[in-house]
């Protein structure tokens, strides 16, 4: 039987940030006798004709009202549809009205369940993944990303989850409270398999599950000699030898969650451990010093945010020379702690942001405490302008902090490069379109 499996865009547009979606790629891997076809919107035009016995989808927030008009376009040519994650695991009801089933959680298992229940007749609205299984049988089927225009470099996945829980995030809805990592032998077997010159990042939402876990990677990477990114908890820096050691196994490039530079915002998104690390200035220069770049992300809105903050962080951020930045105004989902939060006060301008046909791309979608909607939206995008201008991509991608890499200026040129093209792209668009 045909499958074909999709992965929808905020609109029918494409990207040029695009990354192989790991996620797809273990549906491939776990549909033996299935004849596969993989789109994605993000990266090519979805077919207008395609009619295999049965569609997968794999939704995010900001993606599910283009998803549900794909799936309801498949639904009326006869498709049945799936769809699943993070959107529809929240908000399984939802997806079900376009839908005829949802996939919660994980898919592994669960996946399984539903394809033999649909060849045998029998599919069921939900199936729910196991939060708690060992990753001991995880593979990925990297052959339907062939062909497809993506950034260069290779996604691999150590683990899931995080150890904290903060405010805007709804990773610990979506995984539970425990850091689930794969054994380190299986890792290695299939990095083995990738192009040796491509840079790897580790999809993990935190790298550093714990110490004696992130030591066993190291330790095996360092063997490898391959170059790599990743996601980091900021108090990594708290142990300068495992930065030493971060930076002898080939790790690269860091993304960081700054998120704010004011202790009360900080402690208002229950992170307030940010600062365990000492001052951000040290922790840039104690990576930087070790040849390893930063992707700094922020976000605006919490209650002591105003104007100034936004201009003030822009500034640390160009003065500090981050490789990369991202400024976003704060967005509750569903399932982050942020959105219930925001609802119970009154303060979602559009419960439903996500399917709001006026809504679009950057607006704001609460009221901020300690500045105006469209003061915060008109901020953010000024902090992406400025970050962005070419005056300071140049005086960043040719700071002298770092030592000299040829390769390091050049995917730092790059990727500024793109993301300030992506930017004006996505901004004000409407979404599902």
């Amino acid at each position: 039987m045909k499958l074909s499996l999709i992965r929808p865009n905020i609109g029918d547009y494409r990207s040029s940030d695009a990354m192989p979606p790991l996620a797809m790629g273990i549906l491939a891997a776990r549909a033996p006798g299935w004849e596969i076809a993989f789109y994605d919107e993000k990266a090519e035009a979805l077919p207008f004709d395609d009619c295999p016995d049965l569609v997968a989808l794999s939704v995010e927030t900001f993606t599910a009202r283009r998803a549900y008009a794909v799936a309801d376009a498949y639904r009326q040519r006869g498709v049945p549809v799936v769809m699943g994650g993070y959107h529809p695991t929240f908000l399984p009801d939802e997806a079900l009205e376009h839908a005829d089933a949802v996939v919660i959680g994980d898919a592994e298992g669960a996946w399984e369940r539903l394809l033999d229940d649909f060849s045998a007749g029998r599919l069921q609205p939900r199936y729910a993944g196991d939060r708690s299984a060992p990753l001991h049988d995880y593979r990925v089927d990297r052959s339907i990303f062939q062909g497809k225009r993506y950034a260069p470099l290779e996604l691999v996945q150590y683990g899931r989850g995080c150890r904290f829980a903060c405010d805007f995030c709804s990773i610990h809805s979506f995984y539970g409270t425990s850091v689930r990592v794969r054994p380190i032998d299986s890792l290695l077997r299939e990095i083995e398999t990738l192009p040796a010159k491509r840079l790897l990042f580790f999809v993990d939402d935190n790298l550093f599950s714990n110490e004696a876990e992130l030591g066993l990677l190291l330790d095996a990477m360092r063997g490898l000699k391959r170059r790599w990114s990743c996601q980091i908890s900021i108090d990594v820096a708290r142990n300068p030898r495992l930065l030493d050691r971060l930076a002898e196994a080939g790790c690269r490039f860091t993304l960081i969650g700054f998120e704010s530079l004011l202790p009360d915002n900080l402690k208002q998104m229950a992170k307030p451990w940010n600062r365990v690390a000492g001052s951000y200035l040290s922790v840039v220069r104690a990576l930087h010093t070790r040849g390893i770049g930063i992707y700094g992300t922020f976000v605006f809105g919490y209650d002591s945010d105003t104007r100034d903050t936004i201009e003030r962080t822009v500034d640390f951020a160009i003065e500090s020379r981050l490789e990369i930045a991202n400024f976003n105004a704060l967005t509750p989902t569903p399932g982050s702690a942020l959105y219930n939060r925001l609802r119970d006060e009154g303060r979602l301008l559009s419960p439903q942001w996500w399917l709001d046909p006026s809504y679009r791309y950057g607006d704001t979608i609460f009221s901020p405490r300690s500045m105006s909607a469209e003061d915060l939206a008109h901020g953010v995008f000024a902090a992406r302008e400025r970050f962005y201008s070419w005056s300071s991509i140049g005086r960043r991608v040719m700071s002298g902090e770092v030592p000299f890499s040829p390769f390091r200026i050049g995917l730092t040129a790059i990727a500024n490069t793109i993301s300030r093209r992506e930017i004006y792209k996505k901004q004000h668009r409407l979404l599902g379109c």
